[in-house]
């Protein structure tokens, strides 16, 4: 049994949190593709940083661009604009067969733009143009000025992965974006159903912060660890299936709009008492990714249990979020915490990435 075919059997998409030049060239990405199903590919600022650092492959090429007057990130952007561009076209024949449902590749504009929305669009704008690929996805943070940077780039039908969701709140706001960027393109006549995005909700972090306020607590409390991630996708997704196999988006659909699938990212478990897949088991569920870093990619296919479980549990998980309000533990502000703390993540990974191609 190929446990990634089987999770693609009941509606979920495996993607691959990684790219570099080896996962290209040595072709181990062709055969997670073509043998395992493996439908998306997602990166960001630390993924390239290792990569370029420890790849051979970009030897070559960024002694190239350092004898050029180039900025450092131009040179970043030279090096893994051509990788994303492969990328894309490995995963073409996966997009054309699904119709435009499946077979991304996502690249992250400069967390340094993260609080600035204009920026953020001519951004995401030259990078869309830059790679010129039908099935790329543009990476854009899930701040104050990049929900509504999401909300023009959908109008002007720039598909995105909207990145660094912590908590419900997010989710809400993201899709309210999505929703309205396809209502402005939809009132000016022009064609919605190409238009393509995920809602990317971190979960691995939501409980390292969490369970480390529950330790803190004590007691009855310590019966709380390691659910708090699980509860806010299974209320994410439940948020999902109302708003968008409901009333508010029926018009939309109806002229060919997409809705807008979550993708459960940060997937690793970071601690080593918990499963290792605990942030696959759990949520495996129809019109969702799941995006998965290497050593969670192989444990899936080695011992994963493989059922729709995301649907299931609702009402435990609203318990949860129940018994966490009781404490004191406001789930919305962990996640403008964990936001916050992402963003800062990002912005060193992308200095050490600029470090090195400078």
């Amino acid at each position: 049994m190929n446990r990634l075919l089987e999770v693609r059997k009941l509606g979920q998409q495996i993607w691959l949190d990684n790219l570099s030049r080896s996962l290209i060239r040595d072709g181990h990405l062709s055969r997670f593709v073509e043998q395992d199903g493996v439908a998306g590919v997602t990166t960001n600022p630390a993924i390239f940083q290792k990569a370029i650092a420890e790849d051979r492959y970009y030897e070559t090429d960024l002694a190239a661009l350092k004898a050029q007057a180039l900025s450092a990130e131009a040179r970043y952007e030279a090096l893994v604009i051509p990788d994303v561009q492969a990328a894309c076209d490995v995963l073409r024949p996966t997009w054309q067969a699904a119709g435009g449902d499946a077979g991304y590749v996502s690249l992250e504009v400069s967390p340094a733009l993260a609080h600035d929305e204009d920026g953020t669009v001519a951004a995401a704008h030259r990078l869309h143009a830059a790679v010129a690929r039908d099935n790329v996805l543009i990476k854009v943070p899930a701040t104050a000025a990049g929900v509504r940077s999401v909300e023009r780039l959908i109008a002007d039908g720039i598909s995105v992965n909207v990145t660094l969701m912590f908590s419900l709140a997010h989710v809400d706001a993201v899709a309210g974006a999505y929703v309205r960027g396809l209502q402005r393109r939809a009132d000016a006549g022009k064609e919605v159903s190409g238009v393509f995005s995920v809602a990317s909700l971190f979960l691995s972090r939501v409980d390292t912060l969490v369970d480390g306020r529950l330790d803190a607590i004590g007691g009855d409390a310590l019966a709380l660890r390691g659910r708090s991630a699980n509860a806010t996708a299974k209320r994410a997704y439940a948020a999902y299936r109302a708003r968008f196999h409901g009333p508010e988006f029926a018009e939309l659909r109806a002229r060919g709009a997409r809705p807008q699938y979550m993708l459960w990212a940060s997937t690793g478990t970071k601690n080593p008492a918990y499963s290792d897949l605990l942030y696959v088991e759990p949520l495996i569920g129809a019109e969702t990714v799941n995006t998965l870093p290497d050593a969670t990619l192989d444990a899936l296919i080695d011992h994963g249990v493989v059922a729709s479980t995301l649907a299931s549990d609702l009402p435990a998980a609203q318990s949860q979020y129940a018994a966490l309000e009781a404490l004191g533990v406001d789930m919305n502000a962990v996640g403008e915490r964990l936001q916050s703390a992402g963003l800062a993540q990002f912005e060193e990974a992308f200095g050490k990435l600029l470090a090195v191609t400078g």
